[in-house]
């Protein structure tokens, strides 16, 4: 196969068809929606069956145990995208929305209509559902997409790629508005990445080294997150309760995923009181605690388990672990939490637990992250938590689209004028 001539082809293709969606009705892209459902559910046994292929070779290739489970696909899960698919009809339509409309002196109105990016380049590993979840987004938001998913899950990507295309078809949209790359040759993402004649966006969505990657040589726009450092910061007014809860969620309901908490500070005017307790429940939980000198001497006078507690290095200020470990560290206030976060967080998600109302507000304000929090768990920091629906990703970005990226972070807006033979004296 000619890989550049063969992303090329979905390229045009992909561009053809971004301008038949863009004109599409509402009513014709729940109408697809709701088909592509219905296929899910209709060709569940043929979805299992590519899917138990993926699973033997991920198996023979010696893939680990948590890439596996990822890869893995249920009946419930194939529900589960039905269900999403269904969810995002059901979600209001942005394109052709009309905001900020204003009369000028001159007697115009000039206004914003938001608009579909065009086509948008999704790059993806393991998780099978990303195909059915992209390809609904960019269908909603009236974006042609093309999907690149890892080689682990080709055959089940490709088996919910022929359901998407009969969905397209059957409510008369174009199959090329949603194609899914058929071959697993690295190559193919080299291209797609380079060809800003076709793509509008990538959305890449995977480990930190194929992110690096794809943001050194994309020549198109990026809509990415590189790491989830994300912190806890316990103030000196902090709720004890509302602490241990919020700092048990944040790290431990889940640990490979990025708004999970890698970080815990604590303000030295409760550290001596907080510390030992929260120290014991993470350790009871089997994390590791990777503290400073002041937050250990803390947690080895209050008795916990030595195995779970080691001197932090300068690295594991800024670590994503994706593991049970946590860095801890006692700040001296307020001040001192922010300068830190600022320092040595990816921009991610970052929660304080405070009942001052001032303390809690400046670092709404003045923390640089793309999700901040009062008294939450980060855990919330998720498209489908915020209302979106679902998310096609996260963005530490401060251009386009920050945070969760639902249906309006796939669209951009243009300005529109509104006139009555009005010319410019």
């Amino acid at each position: 196969m000619d890989i550049e001539a063969y992303m090329r082809t979905l390229g045009q293709q992909a561009r053809d068809a971004s301008r038949q969606l863009a004109a599409a009705s509402t009513e014709t892209k729940n109408a697809a929606l709701l088909a592509i459902a219905s296929r899910l559910r209709d060709h569940k046994s043929a979805l299992l069956k590519a899917n138990a292929a993926d699973l033997a070779q991920a198996r023979s290739d010696g893939l680990e145990p948590a890439m596996v489970d990822r890869l893995t696909l249920t009946e419930p899960g194939i529900e589960n995208m039905a269900a999403g698919l269904e969810q995002i009809a059901a979600l209001p339509d942005p394109v052709g929305e009309i905001t900020d409309v204003k009369r000028r002196p001159s007697g115009i109105q000039v206004g914003k209509m938001r608009v579909p990016l065009g086509v948008i380049g999704i790059i993806y590993e393991a998780r099978p559902n990303v195909t059915a979840d992209a390809a609904a987004l960019c269908l909603k938001s009236g974006n042609a997409a093309i999907l690149r998913g890892g080689k682990e899950a080709l055959h089940c990507n490709q088996a919910i790629a022929a359901c998407v295309r009969d969905g397209l078809l059957a409510a008369g949209l174009p199959a090329t508005a949603v194609q899914v790359v058929d071959t697993t040759d690295r190559a193919a993402v080299g291209h797609l990445i380079t060809l800003p004649e076709f793509v509008d966006v990538i959305v890449p969505r995977g480990g930190k080294g194929l992110i690096e990657r794809i943001s050194r040589e994309a020549r198109v726009p990026v809509i990415k997150h590189l790491d989830g450092n994300c912190h806890v910061y316990v103030h000196s007014a902090a709720d004890p309760d509302k602490a241990m809860a919020i700092v048990e969620n944040s790290k431990t309901q889940r640990y490979g995923t990025c708004n999970t908490a890698e970080s815990l500070l604590v303000d030295r005017a409760v550290a001596a009181e907080m510390l030992p307790r929260l120290g014991a429940m993470l350790a009871t939980r089997g994390v590791e605690l990777r503290g400073c000198p002041d937050s250990l001497a803390i947690l080895e006078a209050a008795g916990i388990d030595s195995a779970k507690l080691r001197p932090a290095e300068e690295s594991d200020w800024s670590e994503e672990y994706l593991a049970p470990i946590i860095a801890v560290k006692v700040v001296d206030g307020l001040d001192a939490a922010i300068a830190h976060i600022n320092r040595y967080s990816s921009g991610h998600t970052e929660s304080i637990v405070s009942e001052n109302y001032t303390a809690a507000m400046r670092f709404l304000r003045e923390v640089d992250s793309a999700s901040v929090m009062i008294n939450a768990s980060t855990r919330f920091a998720d498209g489908f938590e915020y209302g979106l629906g679902a998310e096609i990703g996260i963005s530490t970005d401060k251009i386009h689209a920050r945070g969760p990226v639902g249906l309006d972070g796939l669209t951009s807006q243009k300005w529109i004028v509104f006139g009555n033979g009005e010319v410019r004296r």
